[in-house]
């Protein structure tokens, strides 16, 4: 049973349309709880879960953000608990009569002068960590670099102190694969423009074994290899040169220790802030996450965006069903068709695969008060913010564009975050409101919580408490620009995320539709 609440009982009413709110108060409310509007529980609701804030009958439209999320399947009265079990899913929009822009945006005035301390790359391109990043062709050699690279730490990294890491960029791709197949481009250009991401210093080191179908000419693009004839990065384990494990290894650190010394020759010079490439995700969200760290992060990433910076979201199937309020902020018709084209593709991939958008929802989001995911998405897109969407990229593009960016990715938070890596991201921003410990060792990885009850329980993983939103402690715009400047000192060295600095770095996961032979 639910205990009195030690503070004064609160909801959140995201629009004054809904007809449900969500419960902030920790823990749960019970049943006779009466707050200050005069609303009264007829039972025990969950925190963050929707109290009905008017009778609905049965058939009738549940609305939260102003949109309809379900239609009620049973009558819900006035203080009831608003839950998956009371609702049937709207339709899915169709994606033929979406809202195009028919009119220019109005943006707020440019943000000019704002600066990090970023490493220039050849390319142009700036990276926020000095990374030696060592590329496989193939899952086969995946062993040997993991041994190399922790020999390369311990015995040859110590001798180049401005370099941040070594890391190997190890997947489970490369052979046994249709390579030519329709799809099979996706984890092919994904492998290969992560080799390329800025942090790694948008040059690459790749072990090959040497049999497999992913030969290192078709993982590097044409326009490295003249760079590669004069200095030839790759280690090719089954050529006759290499008479044993040991001289694999050897040959592995070597090549390394000649990247390094180039690496740690590099040094942090101050960049226009417009050199960020922010990607932005949502992990173990709860339904406090749509009222308080997406809303923020969506206000963190307009003042990115003014700033002359790329920001990216992703998560197709959490877009989904909010489409219509995206197609609609589109810079011009083509951004539009561009975004309808990639959300018509992956709903074909999951009808192939037999499944749809209802997969979405984990439970981890239905006990944190997520119904379906109509809710989910609509929740999801607040961290897209308000700018004109720039541009659409597909799933392991490299991204060439400013301003707001639909990065496509499937919603996995592992896949999301190798596909922003690959599309050129150098800074990472996560929220949460059921908790995770996710990181990225080729880029940081700044969290955001929902809630202050996660924060404060998990203090050594959360590096941003939003949920004092909730509580009316600070706004959503008071949150995002205190995101917003602890990005700039994330990017410039001065600050370390909770992430680097307990090194917890997920591996990499790539998206591969095409068939495995």
């Amino acid at each position: 049973m639910c205990a009195e609440p030690m503070n004064a009982p609160r909801y959140l009413q995201v629009n004054p349309r809904d007809n449900v709110a969500i419960v902030v108060n920790e823990g749960c409310l019970p049943a006779g709880t009466q707050f200050d509007s005069g609303l009264k529980l007829i039972e025990d609701i969950p925190e963050a879960h929707k109290v009905a804030l008017a009778d609905i009958e049965t058939g009738a439209p549940i609305l939260r953000y102003g949109s309809v999320i379900g239609q009620a399947t049973e009558p819900i009265a006035r203080g009831s608990w608003v839950h998956e079990g009371r609702m049937c899913l709207p339709a899915v929009p169709p994606l033929d009569s979406l809202p195009h822009l028919n009119a220019t945006i109005s943006a707020p005035p440019p943000i000019v002068g704002r600066t990090f301390e970023g490493f220039l790359n050849d390319d142009g391109s700036i990276g926020t960590k000095n990374i030696l990043g060592i590329a496989t062709t193939v899952q086969c050699v995946a062993a040997i670099v993991d041994f190399a690279v922790k020999r390369i730490k311990s015995e040859i990294l110590p001798r180049y102190p401005h370099v941040d890491d070594v890391i190997s960029l190890t997947h489970n791709y490369g052979c046994g694969v249709a390579i030519d197949a329709p799809g099979a481009e996706i984890p092919i250009r994904t492998l290969r423009n992560l080799s390329l991401n800025p942090n790694l210093g948008g040059s690459p080191m790749v072990v090959s074994l040497g049999c497999e179908k992913l030969q290192p000419q078709r993982l590097l693009p044409a326009d490295t290899l003249p760079i590669l004839a004069a200095a030839p990065y790759v280690v090719r384990l089954q050529d006759e040169e290499y008479r044993s494990f040991g001289d694999m290894v050897a040959a592995i650190m070597e090549l390394a220790e000649k990247r390094l010394s180039r690496l740690d020759q590099r040094r942090r010079t101050v960049q226009a802030a417009s050199a960020l490439v922010v990607g932005v995700q949502c992990g173990g969200s709860d339904a406090m996450s749509g009222v308080t760290a997406n809303p923020a992060v969506g206000c963190a990433a307009d003042l990115l965006v003014r700033a002359g910076a790329t920001v990216l979201f992703s998560e197709v199937t959490e877009v989904r069903d909010a489409l219509h309020l995206i197609t609609s902020r589109a810079r011009d018709e083509a951004v539009a068709r561009d975004l309808v084209r990639e959300e018509a593709w992956y709903d074909g991939y999951l009808e192939r695969g037999g499944a749809d958008r209802t997969a979405n929802p984990t439970p981890g989001n239905k006990s944190g008060g997520i119904a379906n995911v109509v809710e989910k998405a609509l929740g999801s897109i607040a961290k897209a913010g308000s700018s004109p969407l720039s541009g659409v990229f597909g799933p392991g593009e490299r991204v060439t564009k400013k301003g707001l960016i639909f990065a496509a990715t499937p919603a996995s938070d592992f896949i999301c975050g190798t596909l922003q890596l690959a599309a050129g991201m150098n800074v990472h921003v996560f929220t949460t409101g059921r908790g995770t410990p996710y990181g990225l060792a080729m880029a940081p990885v700044i969290k955001v919580a929902s809630r202050t009850a996660l924060a404060e329980r998990w203090s050594d993983l959360i590096d941003i408490d939003a949920g004092t939103i909730a509580t009316g402690g600070a706004s959503p715009e008071e949150v995002g620009s205190q995101i917003f400047e602890f990005i700039l000192e994330v990017a410039s060295g001065r600050k370390q995320v909770c992430a680097d600095r307990l090194h917890l770095h997920n591996d990499l996961a790539l998206f591969n539709p095409a068939p495995i032979t």
